[in-house]
Order: C-alpha cells, then sequence, then structure tokens
C-alpha cells in the first residue's frame, strides 16, 4: 500500500516548511530513515527521513516550493504500484495554476481576539482572523492590510505567496507602516501604573535596490530572514551595553594538553570551548542575574542553566542548546557541545535542540577575531563573545616584585548585556568570576 511522504512538524511555532532539494527521484528505492528530502524552516535545517521502505512512486511538491505541515508532498510504496508523477511535471503544473488554486496553504495561527462574533465578520475581517504569524508579519513590515489582499488559500485566505504577490503588485506603495513613537516621560507618567507599550518593532521597511547589469539578485533564505528580524528586534528591545575582559588561557591550556588523550578515548574531543562553557556557567550559578529573561516589565530567574553555543554555518548561524548545562561535568559538556555542533553542520538538529535558551556563548575567535560586541539574544539578557586565543607579549611580575617580559596565551572575552536588567559592576563581576575560574582552572573537575 502506498505511503504519503509529508511536510513534517518541525517544532510548535513552525507552521511551514521550504524544501530545498529532493535527494532522492522517483523510481529511486530507499530505505526506511533514509533522507529523502532537505527542508528549511525559520527554526532549523533538516534532511528529512522516508517514513517506509520502498520505492518513491510520485513527487507533488517541486524544490523551492514552500508548503504548510502536514502538506503530502509525494508518496512511496511498491515498485510498480504506481507510474508517479516525475519533477518536470510538476514544476510544468506549479507553472501553470489553476485560477483559485495555492500551491501553499499554511496551517492557520491561534485566532486572533475577535471584537465581534464571527458570524458577523466579513470575508476580509475572517480572512485577517486566519492568517497565519508569518504573513501576518510581512503585511505589518509593509504597513498591509490583509483585508485588501485576495486570498487564494482555503476559505480564501492569505497565503504567504498572495501577500508576496500583492506586494510584488506595488498595490500597496500608498500605505506606509506607522513610524515608532517617541514616549515622553510625561506620557510614561500618565500610563496605567507608570507604564507605556513601546511596541518593539520586528523587521524594518524595504530599501529600494536598484541592479546593475552585472549585479547577481539572490533571495533571502527563510534563516537569513529570521537571523535579520530577530537582529533588529533585539537591538530596538535591548538596551546594549558590552565589557571586555583578557584571559590568561595557560592553565587551560596545560590541562587540555594533559587531558586531550583521556577524553578522546572517552569518545570526545577536549576543546577550549568546554573549559569556557563550564567557567560560564559556574559563575551564571554565582549570578542568576545573568541567566535571566525580561519581557519589559518582570524578570524571570531560569530554573535551569541552558547554554547556547553559536555555530557557524555555510548558509546561516544556528545555536543550538546544552540543556542543564550546570548539571553536567566537564566531560559532559564536551561531549554535548561536540554533538550538538556535529550534528548543526549535518543538518540532523530537531527544533527541540534549539529551544530553552538561556545564555549564549558566540566564538567569532576561531576566525581570528579579536572581540566583538555581540547581540542578545531575546529574551535573554546577556551573551558572552569569545575572542581568538593566541601568544602575546606580556609583563610577568615574580614572587620577589620582579618584572620581566614573556609570552602568555590570552584571548579577550566580551559580555554583551542588557543594561536595563544587568548592572554594569554585576557584568564585571560576572567577568571576573570566569576569567578567575579559567586562570585557575581546578583541575579536580577534569
Amino acid at each position: 500500500m502506498a505511503s504519503d511522504i509529508i511536510m513534517p512538524q518541525m517544532g510548535e511555532s513552525v507552521a511551514e516548511g521550504t524544501i530545498v532539494r529532493w535527494l532522492k527521484q522517483v523510481g529511486d528505492t530507499v530505505e526506511r530513515d533514509e533522507p529523502i528530502f532537505e527542508i528549511t524552516t525559520d527554526k532549523v535545517d533538516a534532511e528529512i527521513p522516508a517514513p517506509v521502505s520502498g520505492v518513491i512512486l510520485s513527487i507533488s511538491v517541486v524544490a523551492g516550493q514552500t508548503v504548510e505541515v502536514g502538506t503530502v508532498v509525494g508518496r512511496m510504496g511498491a515498485a510498480g504500484e504506481a507510474t508517479g508523477q516525475s519533477v518536470a511535471a510538476v514544476a510544468v503544473a506549479v507553472a501553470q495554476p489553476t485560477p483559485g488554486a495555492s500551491s501553499a496553504v499554511v496551517t492557520p495561527a491561534a485566532p486572533l481576539a475577535l471584537s465581534k462574533p464571527r458570524s458577523e465578520m466579513t470575508a476580509a475581517e475572517l480572512r485577517q482572523t486566519r492568517s497565519t504569524p508569518v504573513v501576518r508579519k510581512i503585511a505589518e513590515e509593509h504597513g498591509i492590510s490583509l483585508r485588501d489582499v485576495s486570498g487564494t488559500g482555503s476559505d480564501a485566505r492569505v497565503t504567504k505567496k498572495d501577500i508576496e504577490a500583492f506586494i510584488a503588485s506595488g498595490q500597496h506603495s500608498a500605505v506606509a507602516a506607522p513610524p515608532p513613537v517617541a514616549v515622553t516621560a510625561s506620557a510614561a507618567a500618565k500610563a496605567p501604573a507608570g507604564r507605556v507599550d513601546l511596541g518593539v518593532p520586528v523587521g524594518v521597511p524595504r530599501v529600494a535596490v536598484t541592479a546593475g547589469a552585472a549585479d547577481r539578485v539572490e533571495g533571502m533564505t527563510p534563516m537569513r530572514r529570521t537571523i535579520s528580524d530577530r537582529m533588529i528586534q533585539s537591538k530596538h528591545y535591548s538596551a546594549h551595553v558590552h565589557t571586555c575582559f583578557e584571559v590568561d588561557y595557560g592553565r587551560v591550556d596545560a590541562l587540555r594538553r594533559k587531558y586531550k588523550d583521556q577524553y578522546a578515548e572517552r569518545g570526545t574531543k577536549l576543546t577550549f570551548t568546554a573549559f569556557l562553557a563550564r567557567a560560564t556557567v559556574d559563575a551564571l550559578r554565582a549570578f542568576p542575574i545573568v541567566n535571566s529573561s525580561h519581557d519589559g516589565e518582570s524578570v524571570t530567574f531560569r530554573g535551569d542553566i541552558n547554554l547556547g553555543i553559536a555555530v557557524a554555518l555555510d548558509w546561516g548561524l544556528l545555536v543550538p542548546v546544552v540543556k542543564q548545562a550546570d548539571e553536567k561535568s566537564l566531560l559532559g559538556l564536551s561531549k554535548s557541545i561536540n554533538d550538538l555542533g556535529d550534528r548543526a553542520r549535518k543538518k540532523k538538529l530537531v527544533p527541540d535542540d534549539l529551544a530553552g535558551l538561556t545564555f549564549c556563548i558566540t566564538n567569532p575567535g576561531i576566525f581570528g577575531c579579536q572581540w566583538g560586541t555581540p547581540i542578545i539574544p531575546q529574551p535573554t539578557v546577556a551573551i558572552l563573545g569569545v575572542g581568538t586565543i593566541e601568544k602575546r607579549v606580556k609583563v610577568i611580575t615574580h614572587p620577589d616584585g620582579s618584572d620581566s617580559i614573556g609570552i602568555k596565551l590570552c584571548g579577550y572575552l566580551t559580555l554583551g548585556f542588557d543594561h536595563r536588567v544587568i548592572d554594569g559592576a554585576v557584568a564585571d563581576q560576572f567577568m571576573g568570576h570566569v576569567k578567575k575560574s579559567l586562570e585557575s582552572f581546578d583541575e579536580s573537575g577534569m
């Protein structure tokens, strides 16, 4: 019996996915759990395995198409069970859609709060309540009312393709997104309980760019769009301040060299990142405010330390999360960090691997960066940036008080923190704790 191949659910908040490429074609024989196509969402890129063993009978969604979760993208079964539809045939069908049909119907999000019963709402109003977060966000960024957009989805719902076509048509040019409102002290004082909703902006209006004859234009991938929106959101929302400390890695380097073979025998590579993670976790225990989240009105102190380790990829950036890092030994941290990094590069992460972040470490130092000013991932309140580790000439003070010139293995650490939540003194004390832990690392923890 033939089985459907569906667009999988890659997380609670993921409503749709884009097929990047098919790894198998119609007529190919595959084993169960063998990767058959690759997808990208706003959460994760992944290779999707075959649900059963058999032959690819048909492919109904071609590479580049975005469809809702649960959409049938192909079929599998026994050899000869069906002739199947080739990718080329599907491409022709996509290029010549039937009137009113949609190739990408997106699952509706939770309904908006309604000001009147659905029975009294117009078709345009119903369309607006059924749109997805992705569609509503695009509309908001461009100052578009969904009531003005003709929907081709189920029950005339506006799909992502509909809103993008509306933008391309230029019909929205007369509608501008409302500018940010400057809140004065007097306005804030008059607000209930002394608070004003600042309306954190997500995304920014697009800037017109004219392409020359020799230029190449590429659309942003879903991952790149997500990174873009989150960076803008965080810079608008948090009061970013940075503090930078230099660390002597001599102690850590000696321990790493001493124990790296033992760690290799236990199945993991002992890197500087594991030591940094251990020192960071200890400092987060000592300064729980740095392991908190802020929603504009209250601070939530996290019970677990879920440590994100940013992984730079050829196609973007991911931050897989080591869950309950405070309960892991140095060996456990090393194994978790290496496993998550390896699966990120192989596109084997699942949404849960990216969820629950309470604090993040990013390491541009692997590319030679001395130090930087990292952006805080929301809704956390701080991020640690790691600079390159290198030999530097330093003045060495001996026990008798005399000085000499020597070579030290050093690097900079930068803490980006939200000054609304964390005072500068606390941030510096936190960094001092990390520095001390690294420079006098306890060998008993190996």
